[in-house]
Order: structure tokens, then C-alpha cells, then sequence
């Protein structure tokens, strides 16, 4: 064997010997461990059925195979499980954090300096899918159209000024000039549509596509619920055949169409998971490897087919670039995104 050769082997061998080390090292991090998926939002809902589901079978891809268990903490548009994330929980890659969609998107649309952590410094592992947001409303309201709305007012659910549910109608309204009117308080989509159901209130702006289809489908079908509007710019190909109208439709000029587009834009990361800020580099790199191939794993996609539950996942790097872009957006633009969102009084 030439010395070429045999430096090359030698070489080849110092690697693999480095990685089965690394392999190592990093299994012991987790082996023996529990893993915690704290979801911020109330059970039952979309968010917390992607979240439970990922418990199901993230274990078996993260290395040391630790056990995965799921808890919700709802509250504050998310923001109350983000805090816990991010100051109270370990920072050993023990604890995932599983938020509304809005959640990356507090620096910019909210006010930063009411937050008890930073969103945009936290290592986000992706998004399950990429979903789109839809006005829905009950058999009781008092419209059936979407253009109806900007003559007759409606009362919408939310969780929180601060979240999705929230704010979308408030969008709405600021920026098209629809009459929604604002009920907040309820923990998730779940006390959402029961108030639908009950005559609580219209509707709601905000319901994920794939909640509509795995958990709501035969309310639609009884005509219990209705799909008022497609909350984006650009559609999404089932409902375009549905004809169900898209809100960005309705813009009037391009300065409407770009806030609408900026706030729309979350529906990328519609199923977002994060860990804290000072998670160690590798361990976040093992959990975003393990995350997609989680959702990648033939018995996940079988139970998820016969849920009729989307998947769709979007790396933790393309998460993480795409919410840099936002993040350095023009601020004149962000001013008027935050502006848009904010209830008038």
C-alpha cells in the first residue's frame, strides 16, 4: 500500500473514530433523560395535536432514545410558555418549546420590551408544516360572505390581543376595513369553536387548515361551521378549488398588500418548535437532525394519514433564516405591520 494511501485510511479512521466519539458524547446527554414538549396553548387544540404527535416518536430519533412527554402551559398568546423556555426550564436540550405560530414573530409585531425573553434569540428546531390561516364562522352568523363582513359586524374569538386569533381580524379591520369585533380570553381553537358552536360568538380568524380538516371536517359537513376567507396572499390550492375568497384579495393598494404580506408571512413556521438560547450548538444540532427525521418516520406518516393530519416539515435553518429576514425587514414597514395590529380604542 502506498503512503498515500495508508495517510488516507489513517485519516478516514481519525474521523470516524471522531464522530462515533461525538455520537457518543451526545447520547449520553440524553440517555436515561426525559425530554418535555411544553405546548403553548390549551389541549386538544392543532398546535397540541402536532406537538403530541412529535412526542410520540421523537424519542426513538433523538440520540440516548430518551422518553418524550408532553404538558401544556397556554397563556399570554404563548408567550408564558416562551418565558419558561427560555428563563426558567434547563438549558440542556431537555425542554421544547411548541408555540402559536405568532410566537417567533413577537420582536416584531409586538412591543419587545414587554416580553420576558427575546423570540428571535432562541434556536428554533422548524415547523411541522406549512399551514394557512382561515376565517371561519358558525351556521348562527349573520353573514355568509367574506365581503359581507364590511358592512355587517361580526364577534370573533381569540386567545389574546397578542395572538394570531387575535390580532388577524384586528388586521383585518385596520387594513381593509372590516367590523370584527373582538372577544378574547379563550385558552386555544378547542373553547373557540365551542363558543362558535354555542352562539358565544361569529367566528374566529386564525383556524389552521389542518385543524379544519383533521378535528373539524364534520362540523363543516353538517354546515356548523363555514370557511368565511383564506387568510394569505397567495392561496392555497384546495380552497382556491373550494373557492373560498383569499383577504389579500381585498387590498386596495401595494402598501396593504406588503403589511397584510408581512404578518401573513408566519404561516412558513405554522408549527413552530424552538429551544432556548443557550442550548449548546451540537445538542441543538442533534435536535433539529432528530426533529425532521421524526416527521419523516413511516409509522408517524401512516398514523398521521389516517388522522388526515398535514405534514409538512420546514428545517429548524430555514425557520431560523427566514424569521432573520422578517426580523430585517424595512422598519418603516414593521411600523406599520405593528401599527396594523393593534386593536383602536
Amino acid at each position: 500500500m502506498s503512503r498515500a494511501r495508508i495517510l488516507a485510511v489513517a485519516v478516514l479512521a481519525a474521523c470516524v473514530s471522531i464522530v462515533s466519539a461525538q455520537a457518543q458524547d451526545l447520547a449520553s446527554v440524553w440517555k436515561g433523560k426525559t425530554v418535555t414538549i411544553v405546548v403553548g396553548t390549551s389541549a386538544g387544540g392543532g398546535y397540541d395535536t402536532y406537538a403530541r404527535m412529535l412526542g410520540r416518536y421523537m424519542g426513538r430519533h433523538i440520540p440516548g432514545a430518551p422518553s418524550v412527554v408532553v404538558t401544556n402551559m397556554p397563556g399570554a398568546g404563548s408567550h408564558l410558555m416562551g418565558g419558561y423556555i427560555a428563563g426558567v426550564a434547563p438549558k440542556d436540550g431537555t425542554f421544547i418549546g411548541a408555540p402559536f405560530s405568532a410566537q417567533p414573530l413577537g420582536p416584531v409585531l409586538e412591543d419587545a420590551s414587554q416580553l420576558r425573553y427575546d423570540p428571535a434569540k432562541l434556536h428554533y428546531l422548524g415547523s411541522a408544516d406549512v399551514d394557512a390561516f382561515l376565517c371561519i364562522i358558525g351556521k348562527n352568523a349573520p353573514v355568509k360572505t367574506f365581503a359581507e363582513t364590511f358592512k355587517t359586524e361580526l364577534i370573533m374569538a381569540g386567545t389574546a390581543e397578542t395572538g394570531s386569533t387575535g390580532y388577524l381580524p384586528v388586521l383585518l379591520n385596520n387594513v381593509l376595513g372590516t367590523k370584527f369585533r373582538m372577544v378574547v380570553g379563550y385558552p386555544g381553537t378547542r373553547e373557540m369553536t365551542n363558543a362558535i358552536e354555542k352562539g358565544e360568538v361569529h367566528g374566529m380568524c386564525g383556524m389552521n387548515w389542518s385543524s379544519i380538516q383533521t378535528q373539524y371536517a364534520n362540523m363543516v359537513k353538517a354546515g356548523d361551521l363555514a370557511i368565511l376567507a383564506q387568510e394569505n396572499l397567495t392561496g392555497h390550492a384546495e380552497m382556491d378549488r373550494m373557492g373560498v375568497p383569499r383577504t389579500g384579495d381585498f387590498a386596495k393598494t401595494e402598501e396593504q398588500r406588503r403589511v397584510l404580506d408581512i404578518v401573513y408571512s408566519q404561516q412558513l413556521s405554522s408549527r413552530p418548535f424552538f429551544v432556548a438560547t443557550e442550548v449548546a450548538p451540537e445538542r441543538v444540532a442533534a435536535l433539529r437532525k432528530a426533529f425532521m427525521d421524526t416527521w419523516k418516520d413511516p409509522e408517524l406518516l401512516a398514523e398521521a394519514g389516517k388522522m388526515g393530519l398535514q405534514i409538512g416539515p420546514v428545517s429548524g435553518e430555514e425557520v431560523q433564516a427566514f424569521l432573520a429576514k422578517i426580523y430585517t425587514s424595512p422598519p418603516d414597514l414593521l411600523a406599520k405591520a405593528k401599527e396594523a395590529i393593534k386593536v383602536k380604542r
